[in-house]
């Protein structure tokens, strides 16, 4: 269970090549290419990978890693076609660089386990020090998308739900979208301690905490009713795409798979109990990249319709 849990978002990609950082703001944002900036925050600087809005154009969409989100790149340009599945759209793709095992959240202090010397507060950072920065480039703090796979689907819908000035659509894939379920953050407490032995109780405190409810998509279901969402999970069943991946990553990750398809099924009852609508899809597949890469170009139309980013 350790190892499955440990896997919660993700196998390891490979670096990508930099491009020539942006040393200063603009008025507008560039029509097309592709940019590394270092952007400032309680963090520290942290490297964002950007791809401009082929014309121009001043939406975005945010695309959140897993769980071993690298440091050095974002996988969804490494493992992923995110990059060309956008090329020619007027939506600047934007990639936070970093967030292992962080759940893209504010926690409480510092991992006491790994002598964390930085408290992770990402929820601050897509939120404020993120969006105003790239405000300086012409891009909208308020007209973006966002999606994530694994531990970024769940941070992707409860930063929209909190947000909602900011995002005008969410996309899951994958989802650990309901960790207050019992026992669950058991499982979180394993994957994170075995993936940079980062302590869950400095990051929401204990189960009981409210923390764990507000950064619970389907607690916050309601926080949703009226933003486009698209939502993926597979059935656990391999295929194709998890051949390259040899048969221990795969019963991983059809382990880790069946655990959110039941987490999914659970906000897609919770969302019709309430009467929201979105898309949701609960297909072939298994919790690694490639299905994550057919979930993004699923998403892509009701992304650009959301964002007016044709």
């Amino acid at each position: 269970m350790i190892a499955v849990a440990a896997a919660l978002l993700g196998a390891a990609g490979t670096g990508v090549s930099a491009a020539a950082p942006v040393h200063g703001p603009v008025l507008r944002s560039p029509a097309g290419g592709y940019q590394e900036l270092w952007v400032p925050s309680a963090m520290g600087k942290i490297k964002v990978q950007v791809q401009w809005a082929a014309r121009g154009g001043s939406s975005a969409l945010y695309l959140l890693d897993g769980l071993r989100a690298p440091g050095d790149h974002s996988q969804w340009t490494s493992d992923t076609d995110a990059l060309r599945q956008f090329v020619g759209d007027n939506v600047t793709l934007v990639f936070p660089v970093g967030g292992h095992s962080s759940f893209y959240t504010d926690w409480y202090r510092p991992s006491s386990t790994n002598q964390q010397a930085t408290k992770y507060k990402w929820e601050t950072f897509l939120t404020k020090d993120l969006p105003a920065y790239l405000a300086g480039y012409g891009v909208s703090r308020t007209n973006n998308a966002i999606v994530g796979a694994s531990m970024g689907g769940n941070a992707a819908l409860t930063l929209a739900a909190h947000h909602r000035d900011q995002f005008r659509f969410a996309g899951s894939f994958s989802g650990y979208v309901h960790p207050t379920f019992p026992m669950w953050n058991e499982a979180m407490r394993a994957a994170m301690r075995d993936e940079g032995n980062f302590n869950v109780d400095d990051m929401w405190g204990p189960a009981s905490d409210p923390a764990w409810v507000r950064n619970d998509a389907t607690d916050q279901a309601e926080l949703l009713r009226g933003l486009p969402m698209y939502i993926w999970s597979g059935n656990a069943l391999p295929g194709l795409a998890d051949l390259p991946f040899g048969l221990g990553n795969t019963l991983n990750a059809m382990g880790l798979e069946a655990m959110t398809l039941i987490a999914n099924q659970m906000f897609r009852d919770r969302l019709g109990a309430l009467g929201i609508p979105a898309r949701i899809e609960l297909g072939n597949g298994t919790h690694t990249w490639p299905y994550w890469q057919q979930a993004l170009a699923n998403a892509r139309p009701m992304i650009l319709d959301a964002l007016n980013a044709h």
